[in-house]
């Protein structure tokens, strides 16, 4: 089969398209999935680099990926809920490829009314947002919460998640992005590059974090006593010492097939947008890491 294959750590032109690659094998509760696209994230150019071989070592070569969406092309003995021709969504690995064996629990059909390739998309997205609100940063109906790269794909999943909730989400956002962040339906915007404006904040529930950095740690004071922060990214050494009396929780997101049928519901119905930057062929993934590691344009989505 065809796929994009990583031999070594380095920089996107370690990313070989091949096309001798050995096909992924069915068994037990398998579910073999046709790819139709799959979707770069950022945890895919950190992989990639090396950067995150600590906590995700890679054995090589590697295939990266996370997100595919696709065309069921056989199911292992076990499954019983999917058939080949069916239309379907997963959360896996070794994506970038153009067939996928994924564990039938991880699976979801794709409902009628959603584009099959820009739905890949959303796996990885929607599972990290949820769990950002609700397992990391534990997210009540009625309380204040901050998300920060409120406009970012994850984001995106974050304050959707937060407002079904009932929680009053505030976006935290660049100052040239405010005006856009307020089509979130968000209750306020803070420019969270602008000091002084951080300063003036007034202190909320809960921060559900995906930027990180300098300007994660200029936050975690805004957090009320024996309220949360929740991140995804990276936080300063010292941004616990800073608000002793606030939890502090990062995510580490899991499968969850309900969820990923969630949003997807949601997508189909309108209520939930992520924007498609750029869909490109799988053949280019190399430039696609160029394009994402800068930043600034929305998913891209990987055609197979």
């Amino acid at each position: 089969m065809k796929a994009v294959v990583l031999h070594e750590y380095g920089g996107p032109e370690k990313l070989k398209f091949e096309d001798n690659v050995p096909e992924p094998q069915v068994s037990g509760n398998t579910v073999l999935i046709a790819t139709t696209a799959a979707s770069v994230n950022p945890i895919d150019w950190k992989v990639r680099s090396g950067a995150m071989q600590k906590m995700f070592p890679v054995s090589f070569p590697a295939i990266l990926g996370r997100d595919v969406s696709g065309v069921v092309r056989a199911v292992g003995a076990n499954v019983k809920n999917f058939k080949p021709g069916d239309r379907v969504l997963a959360l896996s690995n070794s994506t970038y490829a153009e067939l996928v064996a994924v564990e039938d629990s991880k699976v979801t059909h794709l409902p009628g009314g959603v584009d099959l390739a820009d739905a890949a998309a959303i796996p990885l997205i929607a599972v990290t947002g949820d769990q950002l609100v609700r397992v990391a940063t534990h997210v009540q109906k009625g309380q204040v919460v901050l998300v920060t790269g409120a406009l970012g794909s994850v984001g995106r999943a974050a304050v959707h998640t937060a407002r079904k909730i009932g929680a009053q989400v505030i976006a935290g956002v660049r100052c040239k992005e405010e005006e856009e962040a307020r089509s979130l339906g968000v209750s306020g915007v803070l420019a969270i590059d602008d000091d002084e404006a951080i300063e003036k904040f007034r202190s909320v529930d809960a921060v559900a974090d995906t930027v990180g950095g300098a300007v994660a740690g200029k936050l975690v004071p805004k957090v009320k006593p024996g309220g949360t922060f929740g991140y995804t990214a990276v936080l300063p050494e010292n941004a616990a010492a800073q608000n002793p009396a606030v939890n502090i929780n990062r995510v580490m997101a899991q499968p969850d097939a309900s969820k990923v049928r969630e949003f997807a519901d949601d997508l189909r119905d309108g209520k939930f947008v992520v924007p498609i930057g750029r869909r490109m062929p799988l053949r280019d993934a190399a430039e696609a890491h160029v394009l994402g590691e800068k930043g600034g344009i929305g998913k891209i989505v990987l055609l197979a």
